[in-house]
């Protein structure tokens, strides 16, 4: 019987070593930086970006409107850029926004007339029947402006941008 415990436990040993190895293997063979490059020699393991969303959530909606719309606007895609304007604004907003444009000489959904090299995202909570978030806008530079932005529960529409 003891032979066999030694067995098991040597076959036991080198099956976790081996398995520990292939793991090992497969992190540094699968392991890539946010930009697609191949980890350098030694550098450790990072977590890879991730977004994730419900298309039943009015918040997820603004984060999905404000990186599509963002994409658009830096590609010079005004088509693509207007039917986002019309699918995720409130028609109450898609007016004020042209006012605000025409007054302003820029856009109004970014408040700017320049176009941001990054945004983010952050709630800022819910309440009485709407959600609120704070979109982070950084620009070449790398100046930050922060715009307040509000959706309908309801209808998951925005219905608020300001500065």
């Amino acid at each position: 019987m003891s032979t066999y415990v030694s067995k098991r436990t040597a076959i036991a040993i080198t099956t976790t070593a081996a398995a520990a190895a292939a793991a090992l293997s497969l992190v540094l063979v699968t392991t890539a930086s946010a930009d697609g490059a191949a980890p350098r020699t030694g550098q450790a393991a990072a977590a890879l970006p991730s977004v994730s969303g419900s298309p039943e959530g009015a918040f997820t909606r603004i984060a999905d409107f404000y990186g599509s719309y963002v994409d658009a606007v830096y590609d010079n895609d005004g088509r693509t850029a207007d039917q986002l304007r019309s699918f995720y604004l409130s028609k109450p907003l898609q007016a004020e926004l042209k006012k605000w444009e025409e007054t302003n000489h820029a856009n109004g959904v970014l408040r700017a007339q320049n176009v941001p090299t990054q945004w983010k995202v952050a709630s800022t909570g819910s309440g009485a029947g709407k959600t609120n978030a704070t979109v982070t806008l950084t620009w070449g530079g790398g100046d930050t402006t922060r715009i307040h932005v509000q959706a309908d529960l309801k209808t998951k529409k925005i219905t608020s941008i300001t500065d």
